[in-house]
């Protein structure tokens, strides 16, 4: 006891003589049987670590607790409230980190429960990872697995009794540290992640008893763990059921944890894999490594997580002659061939990895040859035929059912189908050939000639796909075979088989490699003329007359000069034929015409009308008024004549005898510009 504010001091730990730990602090005006007591009269063999006064200095303004601890001060000493997963007095000890599926192997560790758990429970931990599926967590009796803890799709599920389950609505897959925890309170299953609640059900009891198992990070059995996505791959740390710990690491013998009983691949740490080993960057990306993932840093023209979207295109793969065309998975190169009726035929086959079903056949196609072979290959009793007979597109197909005869054989049907218009006309047509239901064994084909829809033609009978040219079958353009006859003489843009190229161009051909998995490889040994030319129907020319040539691919058209006509413009003709003189006549002048023209006209044609009054003798200020062929003078008011020039006479002239102006047959003189109105009959000035 103190007396005067004296201060007892003690190891705050039991002793023999009391069961509790001894006071710490300050006492004043402590009085013993009424009287005050005070520390100095106390021997000193009975005040042991007790001093007059009261002063005292706060341990937590050293900030002593580490890992954001919160320091609670206990006068003469501090206590460290530790987050977790740290611990120890300055809250400098972390839980070790166990890492699971390390370089992808499977890794797992077992628990055994000590102690009968109450209904009410919690399981809580810390997670990494970057793996959308695996197994966390299972609770096991000698019978049976009652709770399943996974990810799914990267969101936390939990299943109890095989029936009750949640799942997250956040996913946790993307490389951070997320704290879960499952609590089973009151018949009541919550999950929460960073103590946001993610979804709760209502469930039976839980007995969770001693000698039950505890795996983490999946089962004994590969299969069995399968079921819920595999084992997981990433980190766990500070994992406890309620209070108790299931440390990977460490003696583990405190009362607060579980015994360890078994791990497998289970480091300590929690590194990630190095996934720039395996070099995942595609065309020359630069691999940087981050935790369990990796990074492309991706060279010009490539994109895509490992570069391998590559704008093959903007790096000139194809040569200027044709034009490059990206795909899926690489690139192509298109462009047009002429086949000069030579017996050139260009072969290919597939090269072993074609998996699509070939339902289609497109091409475009300029010819002037009425019965030739395009397209051909076989195959035992299947084969395909596309030519042009009459000047008509004709296609053949016999194609296996896929069902067998009798007589242990394969099935075979026939399509037969042509084109309602000429493609023998020299000019491009566009063709498209494909199965209308391309997902049935057997369906009608279809034929779409120079995209005209509505003028499509459909076999009557059903056949089967392209599938028995995918691989071992020759494929010939340009005629049935080298040396077979029907050669092509014309031009084919690149051919498709199933959205497939039949290319012009070889390996050695192109830039860049070509990277996607279905090819037809070329194995003619002889290189097609790329580009499309005919004959030159032009040289030397063969207009006559001055004629200028048209080339029309293998044919040619002539423009002939005047008067002359004809394929060659050999023939003269007649240019009076035409009547191009509009106002003359017309007279023949070599390989022209020359035309006279009537009065009142002028030109080459005589087509020009002429001025009559242009340069006219009309006097006295006459106003000359145009005729057709001749013009005619208007007089002013003194003078009178056909061109203005006689004046008007003053006075009366009729009866006047002097001037022996008479009229004659019964006329009747007027003094109208000495003017005689005639009987009928007459006419005249007199």
């Amino acid at each position: 006891l103190c007396q005067n504010g004296g201060l007892l001091q003690d190891s705050n730990s039991p002793n023999e003589d009391s069961p509790l730990p001894a006071f710490i602090g300050c006492m004043q005006d402590v009085f013993v049987d009424w009287q005050l007591v005070v520390p100095e009269d106390w021997r000193s063999d009975s005040a042991v670590n007790v001093s007059p006064g009261c002063s005292h200095r706060d341990r937590c303004l050293d900030v002593p607790c580490q890992n954001r601890g919160k320091c609670v001060n206990q006068w003469q000493s501090y206590q460290c409230r530790c987050p977790r997963p740290y611990e120890g007095q300055d809250c400098e000890e972390e839980h070790v980190t166990a890492r699971f599926g390390n370089e992808d192997s499977h890794s797992y560790a077992a628990f055994t429960v000590t102690d009968d758990l109450d209904e009410d429970f919690s399981i809580s931990l810390f997670l990494r990872t970057r793996r959308h599926h695996g197994l966390l967590l299972a609770l096991a009796n000698s019978s049976s697995q009652y709770l399943h803890m996974w990810l799914e799709d990267g969101k936390v599920t939990v299943q109890l009794n095989n029936f009750e389950s949640l799942k997250a609505e956040s996913a946790i897959d993307d490389g951070e540290v997320h704290f879960v925890s499952l609590e089973v309170a009151e018949h009541r299953m919550s999950l929460y992640v960073a103590a946001e609640k993610q979804a709760d059900v209502e469930v039976t009891a839980v007995d969770v008893q001693a000698g039950h198992a505890v795996y983490v990070g999946g089962l004994l059995e590969s299969w069995t763990t399968s079921v819920f996505g595999g084992y997981f791959k990433g980190c766990i740390q500070d994992l406890r059921i309620n209070d108790r710990q299931l440390q990977f690491f460490g003696l583990g013998t405190s009362a607060r944890s579980y015994p360890l009983e078994l791990r497998e691949n289970v480091t300590a740490g929690c590194s990630g894999d190095n996934a720039c080993a395996t070099n995942p960057c595609l065309n020359g990306g630069m691999c940087y490594s981050m935790w369990d993932d990796f990074k492309c840093t991706c060279p010009p023209k490539t994109a895509g997580p490992r570069c391998e979207e590559v704008r093959w295109c903007e790096l000139s793969p194809c040569s200027t002659d044709s034009e490059c065309r990206m795909l899926n998975q690489g690139y192509e190169c298109y462009s047009n061939a002429t086949f000069l009726n030579d017996g050139t035929v260009l072969s290919y086959r597939g090269n072993g990895h074609i998996s699509r079903n070939l339902t289609n056949l497109s091409l475009n196609l300029r010819t002037r040859k009425r019965n030739t072979a395009i397209v051909h290959a076989e195959k035992g009793s299947a084969f395909i035929t596309l030519s042009v007979q009459g000047g008509f597109l004709f296609m053949e197909l016999q194609s296996p059912t896929g069902e067998e005869e009798e007589e242990g054989e394969q099935g075979v049907t026939t399509v037969s189908l042509s084109s309602r218009t000429s493609v023998s006309d020299g000019e491009w047509h566009s063709v498209h050939l494909f199965m209308t239901a391309p997902w049935a064994p057997t369906s009608r084909w279809t034929l779409v000639l120079d995209e005209e829809i509505e003028d499509a033609g459909i076999s009557r009978s059903q056949g089967g796909n392209l599938n028995f040219l995918r691989q071992g079958v020759d494929i010939f353009l340009g005629g049935m075979a080298p040396d077979a006859g029907w050669s092509l003489a014309g031009c084919l843009g690149t051919v498709e088989l199933g959205g497939i190229a039949l290319p012009y161009f070889s390996s050695s051909d192109v830039n860049l490699p070509r990277l996607q998995e279905e090819q037809f490889i070329q194995t003619s040994q002889q290189p097609p003329l790329l580009g499309c030319s005919g004959g030159p129907v032009c040289e030397p020319n063969p207009c006559l007359n001055g004629g200028q040539c048209q080339d029309l691919f293998n044919t040619y058209n002539c423009s002939c000069a005047a008067g002359w006509e004809g394929r060659r413009c050999s023939f003269f003709t007649d240019t009076c034929a035409s009547s191009p003189c509009v106002h003359g006549n017309c007279s023949v002048n070599g390989i022209t015409y020359d035309c006279t023209c009537v009065a009142g006209y002028a030109g080459d044609d005589c087509d020009e009308e002429v001025d009559m009054c242009e340069n006219h003798l009309c006097a006295h200020g006459g106003t000359c008024l145009h005729g057709p062929d001749r013009y005619a003078c208007l007089c002013p008011e003194n003078y009178t004549g056909s061109l203005c020039i006689r004046p008007k006479l003053p006075v009366s002239v009729c009866g006047d005898d002097t001037r022996n102006y008479t009229c004659f047959n019964g006329g009747n003189c007027t003094d109208r510009d000495l003017y005689c109105d005639c009987p009928p009959g007459f006419i005249g000035h007199r």
